[in-house]
């Protein structure tokens, strides 16, 4: 009797560890839905969703306001309360970002989250819930929600079987993350910092090996430049690119001319011009000469002549040279001057659009107009 009676025990022990295991085994079957993941990169933030695609299987018509409910209801199971859907099947969808992002223009921390929608035919809630690990929305409860955004659904173009997200109109520092399911989509758009955490991102690199060279601190300062961004501080790592005491880029052009570069958007005019006659004798021939065109471009025709001539000194014989000399000198209504050298270029250039060009230039001059 007493061995019976611990058979008995022992039996219902395995059982009970049996099922008590099976929540956690997520190699056995999860019904006919899918599993998936979908990551995308938006400027420096990973954004994940993490959840599970039902199909339409013949239930066309019968999807949004049937098997997906309008708005909130209660399911009589679980936490009880009025519930979103669960935006996708079995397990709660997990949605997950690893820095602060903008939802439809509402801040939304870095983290993980439980994502419901509250469907609605002309207006959906978008809902992250800092509660992610339930089953279904049946445990919802809106105390655990973290942020509400009202969103527009829009007509499919065409059927979705399984439902799906994607990541679509995507830029440097934003994305458009879309639900589609049957014939429906439910677009809520996400945008990022990028400027800040990219230049936190550089600022950090140029604190290790990394920044302690001349080309990546030129590199740095231009990233600043070409955005318009943190202009002081990329001043800073171009000065301590170009300086001759520092890491040897005071023998290049480069970096040199981006310090004058951004001492120039700084409005430091007089500062920026003497950086760049420290740059010009280490210029190639298309440095000095995109050089003296942007000073053309500024008006500043008699400093752009002064770059095209010492570009013609060193390079006499060259078809940008002497092209350059035309355009520098006719700027300052030397015309005659300036037609020597056009047609001095005509015959050295190099494919028939330069022809066209210098032959365009000649006749200009020969009118007495100006070749730019």
């Amino acid at each position: 009797m007493k061995s019976n009676f611990l058979s008995f025990v022992f039996l219902i022990s395995i059982a009970a560890t049996a099922t008590a295991q099976v929540p956690y085994l997520e190699a056995l079957p999860n019904g006919p839905s899918k599993k998936a993941v979908t990551t995308e990169r938006v400027g420096l933030t990973d954004i994940t969703i993490t959840y599970h695609r039902p199909s339409v299987s013949g239930r066309e018509g019968k999807i949004w306001g049937t098997q997906v409910h309008t708005g909130f209801v209660k399911q009589g199971f679980g936490a009880n309360n009025p519930s979103p859907w669960r935006a996708g099947a079995n397990e709660n969808t997990i949605f997950e970002c690893t820095n602060d992002i903008m939802v439809e223009g509402k801040s939304l921390p870095k983290g993980k989250y439980g994502f419901f929608i509250a469907y609605g035919t002309t207006e959906c809630t978008v809902i992250f819930s800092k509660k992610y690990d339930g089953w279904g929305s049946y445990f919802y409860d809106e105390k655990d929600d973290v942020l509400r955004v009202p969103v527009k659904p829009q007509p499919a173009d065409k059927s979705v079987e399984w439902l799906r997200y994607e990541f679509t109109s995507q830029t440097e520092n934003s994305a458009t993350i879309q639900l589609e399911w049957e014939k429906l989509a439910i677009p809520f758009k996400v945008e990022v910092d990028y400027l800040k955490q990219q230049f936190d991102a550089i600022g950090t690199d140029m604190k290790n090996p990394r920044g302690f060279t001349w080309e990546s601190l030129t590199a740095a300062a231009n990233w600043c430049l070409s955005r318009n961004y943190q202009l002081d501080k990329a001043l800073v790592w171009a000065k301590l690119s170009s300086d001759s005491n520092s890491f040897g880029g005071d023998q290049y052009f480069n970096a040199i001319s981006t310090t004058a570069q951004i001492l120039d958007k700084l409005g430091r005019k007089a500062e920026a011009l003497a950086e760049m006659k420290r740059a010009m004798p280490l210029g190639t021939m298309n440095d000095l000469h995109q050089y003296a065109k942007q000073l053309l471009s500024l008006k500043m025709n008699k400093e752009a002549l002064e770059v095209f001539e010492l570009n013609y000194r060193k390079n006499p014989q060259a078809f940008t040279a002497n092209i350059g000399m035309a355009r520098g000198l006719s700027a300052n209504g030397d015309y005659k001057k300036a037609l020597e050298f056009a047609t001095r270029a005509l015959p050295i250039a190099p494919n028939e659009a330069n022809k066209q060009v210098v032959q365009g230039m000649i006749e200009k001059l020969k009118a007495g107009k100006d070749a730019n």
